[in-house]
């Protein structure tokens, strides 16, 4: 091979491998969680312009965590995300969730609520056979854990919702257990953590809808988790800085995972169709 070819042949994979890094590199920005979170970390108040949350729950148990295996920091990021997720713990700690605010209804936003709701039942009705869920890539988070609703999560839903927003594609299915298997109740929205209050907004409307950050979690160091003290780890634990986390040997995440918002379009009012919680 000539030293002109050699030369060629070079370029052309160094412009191969840039054009892929770079390919990677927008990908993973684009993902859900993935950049750096838009809200302070770790502050003994709650972050300016949120929503006031409600004092912990007394008696959480986390007993159930003991037995969870976790192989990195995403999985134990997961895994103490589970209480307000599943909705275990209907009361989080303000150290430990940022809600976005209440707004003032807006024009037109009455209508692009109704709009959602309708679009969501259209395209979720056919999984209340949680069978037909699970054949088009649905998976059950946490389906050994008790849990007062399930998520069935998609990941390509999920990053999909980091480029544009489909009402009838959620992230995830909300589910109740049943005698018998599973029966629909209602599904989830994500955006990048990254995203803002006012494009969150364009998706959802605020004055009637509220996403939420999980935030301050202070994971135990790996080889701890089944004997971890879960009063001051995890998303209902004390510890909510940075500093607390690393005297106590944990692992700090100030933003666990991105923001959520909940649905559940089989309901009658919109209080209880952009509720928290079912219940």
């Amino acid at each position: 091979m000539s030293a002109r070819s050699t030369t060629v042949h070079l370029l052309t994979k160094a412009a191969i491998a840039f054009a892929a890094l770079f390919l990677v590199s927008v990908l993973l920005a684009a993902m859900p969680g993935h950049r750096a979170p838009i809200v302070p970390s770790a502050q003994n108040e709650t972050p300016p312009g949120s929503a006031p949350a409600t004092a912990p729950q007394q008696g959480a148990n986390h007993s159930t965590m003991a037995g969870m295996k976790m192989d990195g920091d995403e999985k134990a990021s997961e895994g103490a995300a589970v209480e307000d997720m599943s909705g275990m713990h209907h009361n989080m700690h303000s150290l430990h969730m940022y809600m976005t605010t209440v707004r003032p209804q807006a024009a037109g936003d009455t209508e692009r609520a109704n709009q959602i709701v309708k679009e969501l039942r259209a395209g979720i009705d056919k999984y209340k056979d949680y069978h037909m869920a699970l054949s088009d890539g649905y998976k059950i988070f946490l389906p050994n854990i008790p849990q007062p609703e399930y998520h069935f999560t998609s990941r390509k839903n999920g990053f999909l919702e980091a480029f544009s927003f489909d009402a009838s594609r959620p992230t995830s299915l909300r589910y109740k257990k049943t005698a018998t298997g599973y029966e629909l109740v209602g599904a989830m929205y994500t955006m990048p953590r990254r995203a803002s209050e006012e494009q969150l907004n364009e998706r959802v409307p605020l004055s009637v809808a509220t996403w939420h950050l999980h935030t301050n979690l202070c994971a135990p160091p790996l080889w701890k988790i089944a004997s971890a003290d879960w009063t001051k780890f995890g998303l209902q634990g004390s510890i909510a800085t940075q500093e607390a986390c690393d005297a106590a040997g944990g692992r700090f995440h100030p933003v666990v995972l991105g923001w959520m918002t909940h649905v559940y379009p089989y309901e009658d009012s919109f209080d209880k169709m952009f509720a928290m919680h079912m219940d």
